[in-house]
């Protein structure tokens, strides 16, 4: 289905020169979800700096300051929020709007399923086509119940669980999203609740409840991770520094990487192993990156990323990476059209429940700008060579579609347009400045 925005801010790319220069780009994005709802139901005031304030997020801070946890945005750009403790969250008076974020409604989910309190969450007209199921069946076991729409979509309410029972939910397919859905519930919830994780995904939910003082234990059996949480227990106010979102990081490194001349620096940059995927992938394809000032910040590796100009070279990216990439494919297929060869991508089923069907849309986009492709249910084959250009781009209102036919543009032989960019800013504001900053040639289309 192909959604148009009320007010569509078309945009067309053209070939640039070199991009040169030094960035830092929005704070992580999971990790500003999860500083905002972990604190919400810690003891005492948590302080948050760097916290990206794109839509997705500030909603997410608005959600939770309807269900009882002021949230304040300092004149210096820091945030408060005022926890609530466990079991403290309230019904709302209104619906909880998430937007477009189906990490926000995911996780709030988890959050409210084991607190006794009613909730009806929406979205827009995106996240309203994106299945709750996996989310609202394993919460369903703690006794939580849900009045979703047909074909369990938003708007949907939640009745949290009078006494919730703790479960053991071993996750039928990768997801970070429901991995801490489960846990969030399982902190309301008198005794263990255990998640297994038979693929690793991005462990930001346990890094992090661990640094609250969470009871969380990880073990690995058979080659799957055991999650475990002891639930009934308090969670302390921290303070915390939100890094770079490598998600983001992931347009301009891949603009340099395929714009001749260019010569970039993207700084403080998280790098947690559960997130690199992609710099892996562009490193074996000849991609110049280079890690410098590696550092730790609360319990993250962070790192300034070096970026050259490559003759980048087509490769099979294994399925099992998908995990630590899966939001990076969109941006990956467009470095792979600029690489010499063919690219074959695998595992990539769940690129077809994202803001859009991810996969569809990449394909097409490419299609579009005249770059050969193939492709299955989960995987993906783009022949390299370079991106003839001139075609629009339908964006399905998804962002990371969006940012990266803006980033093929910059070195098409023509140029490449978008039918709407406005989604953008729910993940990262600022994104045609900071790059037209750089060198780009990023303007409205005339």
């Amino acid at each position: 289905m192909t959604h148009i925005s009320a007010h569509p801010t078309p945009l067309i790319s053209r070939k640039a020169s070199a991009l040169k220069g030094r960035i830092k780009v929005p704070g992580d994005k999971s990790m500003s979800h999860r500083s905002l709802m972990f604190g919400a139901i810690a003891t005492g005031q948590t302080r948050i700096s760097g916290l990206l304030e794109a839509e997705d997020v500030v909603n997410t801070a608005k959600a939770m300051a309807a269900l009882g946890a002021k949230t304040t945005k300092l004149p210096s750009g820091e945030w408060l929020v005022d926890g609530v403790g466990i079991g403290g969250l309230k019904s709302p008076a209104g619906d909880l709007d998430f937007g477009n974020s189906g990490t926000g409604v995911r996780l709030a989910m988890g959050l409210m399923a084991s607190t006794k309190l009613s909730a009806r969450c929406v979205g827009d007209a995106s996240l309203s086509g994106r299945p709750m199921g996996r989310v609202t069946n394993p919460l369903s076991q703690f006794g939580t119940t849900f009045e979703a729409s047909e074909g369990n979509k938003l708007p949907l309410i939640i009745h949290g669980a009078e006494t919730a029972r703790p479960i053991t939910y071993t996750l039928p397919m990768a997801s970070a999203q429901v991995k801490s859905a489960v846990l969030l519930a399982g902190i309301n919830t008198a005794g263990v609740t255990t998640v297994i994780e038979p693929v690793p995904t991005r462990d930001h939910t346990e890094k992090m409840l661990k640094g609250f003082g969470a009871r969380l234990s990880v073990e690995v059996k058979d080659g799957a991770r055991h999650i475990s949480i002891e639930g009934k227990h308090e969670l302390t106010a921290q303070n915390l520094a939100v890094p770079g979102d490598p998600s983001s990081a992931a347009f301009p490194m891949v603009a340099a990487l395929i714009v001749p001349g260019s010569d970039i620096i993207i700084e403080n940059i998280m790098l947690n192993p559960t997130r690199t995927g992609l710099i892996t992938t562009l490193i074996e394809m000849g991609g110049h990156i280079t890690i410098e000032n590696r550092r730790d910040a609360g319990g993250e590796e962070v790192g300034d990323l070096h970026v050259k100009h490559s003759q980048l070279r087509g490769i099979r990216v294994p399925p099992e990476r998908a995990p630590s990439m899966i939001d990076e494919y969109p941006i990956l297929s467009v470095a792979a059209a600029f690489a010499e060869g063919t690219t074959r991508m695998e595992g990539l089923e769940e690129l077809r429940v994202k803001e859009s069907d991810r996969l569809a849309a990449v394909e097409a986009g490419l299609q579009a700008n005249g770059v050969s492709t193939n492709s299955g249910r989960d995987w993906l084959e783009v022949t390299g060579g370079g991106a003839p250009g001139g075609g629009k781009v339908v964006t399905h209102m998804d962002h990371r579609i969006a940012m990266s036919f803006l980033v093929m543009g910059l070195a098409s032989r023509i140029h490449t347009s978008i039918d709407d960019s406005a989604f953008i800013a729910t993940s990262f504001p600022g994104f045609t400045d900071l790059l037209n900053g750089l060198g780009a040639r990023i303007a409205p289309t005339p």
